[in-house]
């Protein structure tokens, strides 16, 4: 069994841009542009899993348009993932900036 369920992974996937913004804000001006790549790459990967254009709330929109149960864990998983790994990446960009030293 899956340890996430669809609506979970769409939450997390609607967040992206918001995360995404928040950590270039913090970064403030670093050089982020490849971390940002990688970004890209997890949410595009998940895109292509669940059938949607690669953008992380048409993401969500599939993720919450198909019925749960129609849902194989193995993709749910692989999703997951890439979730997971977008959110890692977030948390580098964010500390690529100059922090509170």
């Amino acid at each position: 069994m899956s340890k996430s369920t669809p609506a979970d992974l769409a939450v997390a996937f609607r967040s992206l841009a918001r995360r995404r913004r928040e950590a270039v804000d913090a970064a403030e001006g670093a050089a982020v542009t490849d971390l940002l790549g990688q970004l890209d790459q997890h949410v595009t990967a998940a895109a292509t899993l669940v059938g949607s254009p690669p953008d992380a709330d048409a993401v969500a929109d599939v993720l919450t348009g198909r019925p749960a149960d129609e849902w194989d864990d193995t993709t749910l998983d692989a999703v997951r993932g890439h979730a997971t790994q977008a959110g890692s990446v977030l948390r580098r960009v964010t500390e690529a900036g100059p922090g509170d030293a």
